[in-house]
């Protein structure tokens, strides 16, 4: 996914929530609603966890040198994973501490009608940001949705594209809870949309800090890549044998490729080194996102003895 269209998505939310969280502070001090309290606090959370983001993905496009070789394109990762705490201890905690204030001490909504407008205005905003991330994110599906979203290398369009669905489940919350305090006269169900609305983002922040979890230690690149480039690097007449294949996403779109290759007996060194640019050439060429190839030659003999050392 190209930087440009992560940097877009981030963008486009980050100036929708802000707008949103503007309106939706003013219209929960003129009504006294928590659960509309609870959907400002959630998006001025969004809005400052996409400012990071693009900190993020800033940082992230620096050069490599001496202290970090193969750059820094992993820090998105961590700024993804600093994204999921906050949602997780600013916006779900205050989110369940409001509406636990407002259970206990109920008091009435007043003009909820400003509440339904504010709440339909912020879906539309919300809408059309969460279409923005899914267009982008859509560019790279490759399999099932679920699974291109456990899969993906990328957090910041995914962490987008959570927050904006959880913000548009969060305003369906929040003005059913609304609409059945105002409705059965039980000022406490707006206090219990808004803890509801915690538990929820409580639920999401989870998900995106346990996916961040693995691309922080590191993963590899998808299985059909990896099976791209085993028949790559296997198909010269001059490899007898692929001893070994690792990758690893030192980046959304930069990809670490390590190749341990049992040559030919009796080939010149020449050879080999063609044979070694040939294939790095041709993994680069097919995988625009595989920045560094680094290639061992070895005998398929003495790998097995020393992976047998190693265990």
């Amino acid at each position: 996914m190209a930087a440009n269209g992560s940097t877009l998505v981030v963008l486009a939310a980050m100036v929708g929530n802000g707008a949103i969280a503007i309106t939706k502070f003013a219209a929960a001090s003129y009504t006294g609603s928590s659960a509309m309290l609870s959907e400002a606090i959630h998006s001025l959370v969004d809005t400052g966890n996409q400012a990071l983001l693009l900190y993020g993905l800033k940082r992230a496009r620096r050069p490599a040198d001496e202290a970090h070789p193969f750059g820094y394109g992993m820090e998105i990762y961590f700024w993804a994973f600093v994204v999921a705490i906050l949602l997780f201890s600013i916006g779900a905690g205050v989110s369940i501490y409001e509406g636990i204030h407002k259970i206990q001490e109920p008091t009435t909504v007043r003009n909820p009608t400003i509440n339904y407008i504010v709440l339909g205005l912020a879906l539309c905003f919300e809408g059309a940001a969460w279409w923005v991330a899914f267009k982008e994110f859509g560019k790279t599906k490759r399999r099932s949705f679920i699974n291109q979203i456990r899969m993906s290398k990328d957090p910041t369009v995914v962490t987008v594209l959570f927050e904006d669905s959880a913000a548009m489940l969060g305003l369906v919350i929040a003005g059913g809870g609304i609409f059945l305090a105002q409705w059965l006269e039980m000022p406490v169900l707006d206090g219990a949309a808004s803890v509801l609305i915690g538990i929820m983002l409580a639920g999401v922040a989870t998900i995106l800090a346990y996916e961040c979890k693995g691309l922080l230690i590191g993963e590899a690149t998808y299985p059909e890549t990896r099976e791209s480039i085993r028949a790559l690097a296997s198909s010269p007449a001059e490899v007898l044998h692929l001893n070994e294949l690792r990758t690893l996403h030192l980046g959304p779109e930069h990809v670490l490729v390590t190749l341990s290759l049992d040559f030919q007996d009796g080939i010149d060194s020449q050879t080999v080194e063609r044979t070694v640019a040939d294939i790095e050439q041709a993994i680069k060429a097919q995988h625009a996102d595989v920045s560094r190839v680094y290639i061992e030659a070895k005998s398929f003999r003495d790998h097995l003895n020393n992976q047998s050392a190693a265990t």
